[in-house]
């Protein structure tokens, strides 16, 4: 009996050929999960650029908004910027006159020399919108002014008092040349005072006692916690009549024959622009524009006022609110005298 026919192709029963398909299956199996995490990988990674793309530009976006603002803000104040041509030079003193401010002699010093060393400054205007402060300070100045004055005596120095001129505010403007004021400015307060805190009695009624230990039986002077004797008091009086004799002396200096003959002009009040030129504190109206169009006659103002860079102002700003928050936390000040 023959054997049936077989159908089937010979090399389906061959086991070399079934193993050869299978590793193709295989193959492409592994092609294709090859091109599939090639292609999730691709989508990740095109998703992480697009991201980070979109993250930069977000900051790039926030840093130019911050830039203007800063900018608009008065942040990024350059150099000194000069013109060939004679000029009035312009020196702001704006706000409290302290060691450790803006206004301070270390800052506002440099900026008066580099105005007068300038071969093209025609004039010097000092603005001023003080209320006062430090004595030393306001001293150190006025000296520097008188002294530059001196070395270059063909350079003059006006101030120009805006909203307020007080107390040492008055006392740099008082080694001006001339004073010039708006009608309405508040001028003077030619005094001194020293301020502070007792707690004496709060402390009683709380309960609690102060321990304070001392070598030098004046070293507690005028502490805010213990009582003040009227030794103790004569003393501060007589400092702060000394210091206000050295103030009034160098108005006396700076303005010398024009200060009418009254008796409160001493006596720390306050006057206004117009009763000030009245009194000869001031020596007429005028502004820092008419200042150097009609009395230096050089009408382009270059600007000398100290510059402080971005992080000296993050510093000082962010401190100084700081300070002003844990003043009204505790509410009390430091005992001290200003010209204020």
């Amino acid at each position: 009996m023959s054997k049936p026919y077989d159908f089937d192709d010979p090399a389906d029963n061959d086991p070399s050929a079934a193993s050869a398909r299978r590793a193709r299956a295989d193959a492409e199996q592994a092609w294709e999960r090859g091109v599939l995490e090639k292609l999730v990988l691709e989508t990740l990674a095109e998703r992480k650029r697009a991201r980070r793309w979109t993250i930069f530009m977000r900051l790039l976006t926030l840093a130019w908004i911050s830039v203007v603002l800063l900018a608009f803000g008065g942040w990024f104040a350059g150099d000194v910027v000069k013109t060939a041509t004679r000029h009035t030079a312009l020196i702001d003193v704006d706000g409290v006159i302290d060691a450790d401010g803006e206004n301070s002699a270390d800052k506002i010093l440099p900026a008066l020399q580099a105005a007068f060393e300038d071969g093209k400054t025609a004039g010097v205007v000092l603005r001023i919108n003080s209320p006062g402060g430090s004595p030393v300070q306001s001293g150190l100045i006025f000296d520097e002014i008188r002294r530059l004055r001196t070395k270059h005596a063909d350079t003059p120095l006006y101030a120009v008092i805006e909203e307020v001129g007080a107390s040492g505010g008055y006392y740099v403007a008082a080694a001006a040349d001339r004073i010039y004021v708006d009608k309405a400015s508040l001028v003077g307060s030619i005094g001194v005072l020293m301020g502070g805190f007792g707690f004496v009695d709060a402390m009683d009624k709380v309960g609690v006692e102060r321990r304070l230990l001392t070598a030098g039986d004046k070293k507690g002077f005028l502490d805010s916690f213990s009582p003040v004797s009227e030794a103790q008091r004569a003393h501060a009086q007589r400092m702060l009549d000394q210091v206000h004799a050295q103030f009034i002396a160098n108005v006396r200096e700076g303005r010398a024959d024009r200060l009418a003959d009254d008796p409160d002009l001493f006596s720390g009040l306050v006057w206004t622009g117009e009763r000030s030129v009245e009194l000869g504190l001031a020596d007429g109206l005028g502004s820092v524009a008419s200042v150097a169009r009609d009395v230096i006659k050089a009408e382009d103002i270059v600007d000398f006022s100290p510059r402080q860079n971005l992080a000296e102002k993050l510093a000082r700003r962010v401190g100084a609110s700081a300070g002003e928050t844990l003043a009204r936390v505790l509410g009390v000040e430091a005992s001290g005298w200003s010209l204020r």
